[in-house]
């Protein structure tokens, strides 16, 4: 079988949960025999004179397309880069040079609804995971631009323009100073353009959510967020698995009496790290030490992170350890005790919980979205009030007060699903899919 994996981005410049998924996913096709090549957004400072410009390249043998779009494909503003005419035009080409038999797209940023529709039109058996909520939000996070929660998508496509503008600190400052009123006044009467732009988002968008053959939702909390817009019988929930290999001989703890958090992700604001430490510097340890570790990418945001290490001070229990190579991942779980998830913004089907369960450490997160549903509070880990360090402090808190709360959490723990019975249930479905389609084939015939 050769299948076809578009997503936004792909490594070594790139490192995610979609991207180390579709990673995942193309090795293990490949052990089985099967062709994989995938389809990424390599940066958007292409030539404003070519509309797409293509590149095959290989990553540890996988075929990679890398494709560069010129930044003024992109629309000023909002960002909107959803329905790009040449990118689907690059697509149906593809598509006729290569024959593949299924395409399974990972989510829809950047790669848009063009390659999708080239897909569906080119009869080939079209899959699609929601890793994020793309479709429905044009910040993706369903995150406002002043950083607070988007707790109910607004009827008026004027309210998401509002959004977006709020990222820019005039409008944040006026809408603060007026209590809001700045934000309705221009939603009201000053927006009519961008309400225009992002209703056709939406409009473009709620289509496109029909095409595919079959659509994926990782978490019960995901399904349920897209349950209005795509009809049952064409979406199931199928929660991701992991590579449980590099598990199998993680090394022990240390037994120094220590107390470990830690921390694996992206540093990013709406990762919420700072909620973290400041929630870490506000624990009363008693005599029992305690330590913070904090791995993940220092460069990517590097203004966030020097307010970070401006934050920590002085402190040297807290540690700014930076990226790591994949293959040291059960090292670096060994190295804490408890995981802390301290998102700011809603989280599909976290790798890292089901990681951390694989290395038998329990969570700590926020109580919301696919971060909730993964943790059962008391028994396999802790939940918190999102987007407060005070009760984050207490749930931390526990852990030091109860010497028996960490071993109980850690029976607690149930392994998760191999990444390997994700990849039989996937090949499962393209062949019936494929099945499917040759039948209908026929009967046309």
């Amino acid at each position: 079988m050769k299948i076809v994996l578009p997503v936004h981005h792909f490594l070594p410049k790139h490192v995610g949960g979609a991207e180390l998924y579709t990673l995942r996913l193309s090795s293990l096709f490949r052990a089985r025999g099967h062709s994989v090549e995938i389809v990424c957004v390599e940066s958007l400072d292409g030539d404003p004179g070519i509309q797409v410009e293509a590149e095959r390249d290989f990553y540890r043998d996988i075929p990679v397309w890398r494709l560069r779009l010129p930044r003024d494909c992109v629309s000023e503003g909002l960002g909107m880069l959803y329905d790009y005419a040449p990118l689907g035009a690059w697509f149906a080409d593809y598509l006729q040079r290569e024959h593949p038999d299924v395409v399974h797209f990972q989510a829809g940023y950047l790669i848009g609804v063009a390659p999708l529709r080239a897909t569906v039109s080119a009869g080939i058996p079209t899959v699609l995971t929601l890793h994020d909520h793309w479709f429905l939000c044009p910040r993706i996070m369903l995150q406002r631009g002043d950083g607070s929660i988007c707790t109910a998508i607004p009827d008026d496509p004027a309210g998401c323009a509002w959004c977006m503008l709020l990222e820019k600190r005039r409008y944040y400052i006026a809408d603060h100073l007026t209590g809001g009123l700045a934000g309705r006044l221009a939603q009201s009467f000053l927006l009519t353009q961008q309400r225009t732009v992002v209703s056709q988002r939406r409009s473009t968008l709620m289509d496109a959510l029909n095409l595919p053959d079959l659509i994926i939702a990782p978490s019960m909390y995901l399904a349920r967020r897209f349950a209005a817009h795509i009809p049952l019988e064409r979406m199931i929930v199928s929660r991701g698995g992991i590579d449980l290999s590099p598990f199998e001989k993680i090394p022990p703890a240390p037994c120094d009496g220590v107390l470990r958090f830690g921390f694996i992700g992206l540093i990013a604001p709406h990762k919420g790290v700072h909620l973290l430490i400041e929630a870490f510097r506000a624990l009363n340890s008693h005599e029992r030490p305690v330590e913070l570790h904090l791995y993940g990418n220092l460069d990517a945001y590097p203004a966030y992170v020097k307010e970070l290490r401006h934050q920590a001070g002085t402190d040297e229990r807290i540690h700014f350890h930076g990226r790591f190579e994949p293959s040291r991942i059960a090292e670096v779980f060994a190295s804490f005790d408890v995981t802390v998830l301290p998102s700011l913004c809603y989280e599909n089907n976290p790798l890292v919980i089901l990681e951390s369960y694989a290395a038998g450490k329990p969570v700590i997160t926020a109580a919301m979205a696919g971060m909730k549903e993964l943790v059962n509070h008391a028994e396999n880990g802790l939940h918190f009030k999102a987007a407060d360090a005070r009760d984050l402090a207490r749930q931390m808190q526990l852990l030091i007060d109860d010497t028996d709360l960490l071993p109980r959490l850690r029976r607690g723990i149930q392994p998760p699903r191999s990444i390997d019975q994700e990849v039989e249930d996937l090949l499962g479905m393209y062949e019936r899919l494929c099945q499917q389609r040759n039948s209908l084939s026929i009967k046309v015939v």
